[in-house]
């Protein structure tokens, strides 16, 4: 949705509502932030990379997680095809700091920091950044509701702006989440750049409770401007089985057979 009609939904509420939307929209997010309480998390999924062209290519990957959405600590290991066979992302994700990011290369047996200036690039010839393999934390984000009702995937829908409070700290300098009225998860999402224009599209698709966690099966991830996109499937979750520590640091980093 274009910027001018968010501005035209602004102008239709009474000034004096607007501090209880904003009450509202961080409402709804602690629902998505908090729904998933389990202590660790481990998928194994496939990621379809499709060029403007249509051709696609396929990644397999495991990921680990640690901690709660918003606290976390990720471990994301390739395992196909051979050419990024052992390739890893460690992402420490905790509130009050700034993400930490490093990345595994096992053809040059490499391990670099990931820079600030480096968040916006793409992960591994896919459609996400790697920004957006790290999970963003609640507090680094202001809210707003900016309307209710929309349909998504045959459901009414809140749709927040999310700004980032400290502008260095994200690529994005706004967002759009669509969020459904039953069901804590962000089904759709579009990403903004400094200068406006929308660079990155997200869709959730195909939702299941797992375990007491809902979750996507399905997620694609659009770039518009390169009419690419990658397409990510879960293919199996586990929650809870005991993951420990040690495997999230640059140590188990470079072990490419964990």
């Amino acid at each position: 949705m274009k910027q001018r009609n968010l501005l035209l939904a602004f102008c239709l509420w009474p000034f004096a509502l607007l501090p209880a939307l904003a009450q509202d929209a961080r409402k709804v997010m602690e629902a998505v932030y908090t729904q998933d309480n389990s202590k660790d998390t481990t998928w194994r999924a496939r990621m379809d990379t499709f060029d403007k062209q249509g051709k696609s290519r396929s990644k397999k990957f495991v990921l680990r997680k640690l901690g709660g959405l918003g606290n976390s600590k990720t471990l994301v290991r390739f395992v196909e095809p051979a050419e990024v066979k052992g390739v890893g992302l460690l992402s420490l994700n905790q509130a009050g700091t700034s993400d930490r990011q490093w990345l595994y290369t096992p053809a040059i047996q490499r391990t670099r920091r990931i820079a600030p200036q480096e968040r916006g690039r793409k992960f591994v010839g896919t459609d996400f950044t790697n920004e957006d393999m790290a999970e963003r934390v609640l507090d680094d984000f202001s809210y707003k509701i900016v309307a209710q009702g929309e349909m998504i995937e045959g459901r009414k829908t809140y749709k927040i702006e999310a700004r980032p409070v400290a502008p260095d700290k994200s690529q994005y300098s706004y967002l759009y989440l669509w969020v459904p009225l039953d069901v804590p998860y962000t089904v759709l999402a579009e990403m903004y750049d400094k200068a406006g224009q929308r660079v990155r599209v997200y869709k959730a698709s195909q939702l299941e409770k797992i375990s007491n966690v809902w979750i996507a099966k399905r997620v694609e991830v659009e770039t518009p401007s390169e009419a690419t996109r990658t397409v990510l499937f879960i293919e199996e979750v586990k929650f809870n089985t005991g993951l420990k520590e040690d495997l999230f640091t640059q140590q188990s980093l470079e072990k490419a057979d964990q």
